[in-house]
């Protein structure tokens, strides 16, 4: 039976949790919104509004033409905004074909080879073991042991290396304004990527319809998530974080369920499965020092 004392305690903690749940959530229902609107506006159009008014959003938010950015962390930060405007780019092309959750759990390991590549002792090997398992049966090998559309894939998993490049570059271009530069990243992202959007967009982007659904996914995909798990992550230690940031898979599986019809094999769902537990225990066990996630790490902003 609990306690006034345990509730106590237990409060402070739950609280963090749900909020990062919730920015999950938000973010995989900003993605499943997307999808549907792929027919009318096409994946690169989606892109172009998602991004465009994304980072209006984030300016307003962030204010980056305040910053000042040292001439070392200029080409860092060039870097960044390619490798963002990339991965959503990427993804979001990926999802065409590929179920959500599929995509996220193949994208998700960009970073978790990241965090993985400097594993030395058993036990990292064994997180290893799992990710490859994870991606053998989510990609389309052999005889088609997952009924996956081999460019979906393929471009879900570069999205992933993107978001690797994002992290690496976004540690030195951010290390003094912090999450901030990501408004400047994404401004850099759009002065590409929305003009190319714009240019493969599906007619039905020019509907005056669809600018209120794009203010939507926006605000899913970029204000709520990015706000909420800033909140999350000024109140749990970085080890609980990034084990709660392992469930995005699911998450995003979850949400292509529900709101998009996507059901997934026993197969795939392992495959996931595999996925989660590696990034998950490669979070728990890797060493202190190496503990620390930034705030850049931890956004993924799709």
């Amino acid at each position: 039976m609990s306690t006034p004392l345990t509730n106590t305690r237990m409060a402070p903690v739950l609280f963090p949790i749900a909020v990062l749940l919730i920015a999950m959530l938000s973010l995989q229902g900003g993605a499943s919104l997307a999808k549907s609107l792929f027919p009318s506006v096409g994946a690169p159009g989606i892109t172009a509004l998602r991004l465009g008014l994304g980072t209006l959003i984030l300016c307003v938010i962030f204010k980056p033409w305040r910053l000042r950015f040292t001439s070392a962390q200029r080409k860092p930060l060039l870097i960044y905004g390619l490798a963002l405007g990339c991965m959503n780019y990427l993804f979001y092309l990926s999802i065409r074909t590929v179920p959500l959750g599929v995509a996220v759990g193949l994208e998700f390991l960009g970073p978790l080879t990241l965090a993985l590549a400097g594993a030395r002792r058993p036990l990292d090997f064994l997180w290893v073991l799992l990710a490859v398992t994870g991606l053998w049966f989510l990609l389309p090998i052999g005889d088609g042991i997952s009924h996956i559309d081999p460019l979906g894939a393929l471009l879900a998993v570069g999205a992933g290396a993107c978001w690797a490049v994002y992290i690496l570059a976004g540690q030195r271009a951010g290390a003094e304004h912090g999450p901030a530069t990501v408004a400047m990243g994404s401004l850099i992202a759009s002065v590409i990527f929305v003009p190319l959007g714009l240019t493969f967009a599906a007619p039905g982007i020019w509907h005056w319809e669809i600018l209120p659904l794009a203010l939507i996914i926006a605000l899913l995909s970029s204000a709520i998530p990015y706000s909420l798990e800033m909140m999350a992550l000024t109140r749990l230690p970085a080890r609980i974080f990034g084990t709660l940031m392992s469930l995005e898979p699911a998450m995003a599986a979850l949400s292509g369920m529900l709101f998009l019809g996507e059901l997934l094999t026993l197969k795939q769902w392992v495959a996931l499965l595999a996925i989660i537990a590696a990034s998950a225990g490669s979070t728990l066990t890797m060493k202190q020092k190496s503990a620390k996630i930034s705030e850049v790490d931890i956004n993924n902003p799709q």
